[in-house]
Formats: structure tokens, C-alpha cells, sequence
């Protein structure tokens, strides 16, 4: 009576996996080849998803522009207090100026003016 059984579970074992390997050709047949999002894992997919409700949470896209007045600065993402900031001041300009960054209020490039101001930013891990 245990070989019936044995053989019993075998076959069901091989019934299951059949059945297994049916749907998974299936899902395979149907989706096609999975998309980024879909086979995103780990840091990647919080990235994506991350970029897909608007946050770029490690500045991977062009920064948005200001215009570098006291009232609209260039903000600064910056995960410390301080961070060094370059300016190229003029559009055709080869030389960068490089400056400290300090926390706090708007602060000006010391050649052109243009104002910067640091903005507390967090990574996402």
C-alpha cells in the first residue's frame, strides 16, 4: 500500500509541475518580455518609483532653472551644511568660480552676483 501511495504522490508531484510549467509559458506567451518596472529590484526600483511621482532623488536630471535673484535663488541640494558651489557666471564663460555654501539665507557668487541658496536634501536608503 505505500508504493500505491508513493506512486500516487509522484504522479501528482508531476501532475503539478506540468500544470506549473503550462502557466508559466502562459504568463510568459501573454506579458511578453517584462518591462523596467517590472523587473526592477532593490535601489533601482525605489529610484523609479521615486522618479515616477516627480522626486529625482539623486539629481540624475537637468537641475530646474531660477533666475538667481534674492527672490527666486538657485537652490542646492546638499546633504550636510555646507557644500561648494561652482558658477559659471556667463553663458560663455571657461572659468568656473567656486565658492563655499553655507545653510541658511540666499547667498551671492562672489563675481556675478547670482544668488544660491542650500536646501536640505535626504537620500532615499
Amino acid at each position: 500500500m505505500n508504493n500505491t501511495n508513493a506512486a500516487g504522490a509522484a504522479g501528482t508531484s508531476l501532475q503539478a509541475e506540468v500544470v506549473q510549467s503550462s502557466l508559466m509559458k502562459l504568463v510568459v506567451v501573454s506579458s511578453g518580455i517584462p518591462t523596467d518596472e517590472e523587473q526592477a529590484t532593490g535601489l533601482e526600483k525605489v529610484i523609479m518609483k521615486a522618479m515616477k511621482e516627480g522626486s529625482d532623488p539623486y539629481n540624475m536630471m537637468k537641475p530646474k532653472s531660477y533666475a538667481g535673484s534674492k527672490a527666486d535663488p538657485h537652490l542646492v541640494p546638499s546633504i550636510t551644511n555646507k557644500r561648494i558651489v561652482g558658477c559659471v557666471c556667463e553663458e560663455d564663460n571657461t572659468a568656473v568660480v567656486w565658492f563655499w555654501l553655507h545653510e541658511g539665507e540666499a547667498q551671492r557668487c562672489p563675481s556675478c552676483g547670482s544668488h544660491y541658496k542650500l536646501v536640505a536634501h535626504e537620500l532615499p536608503h
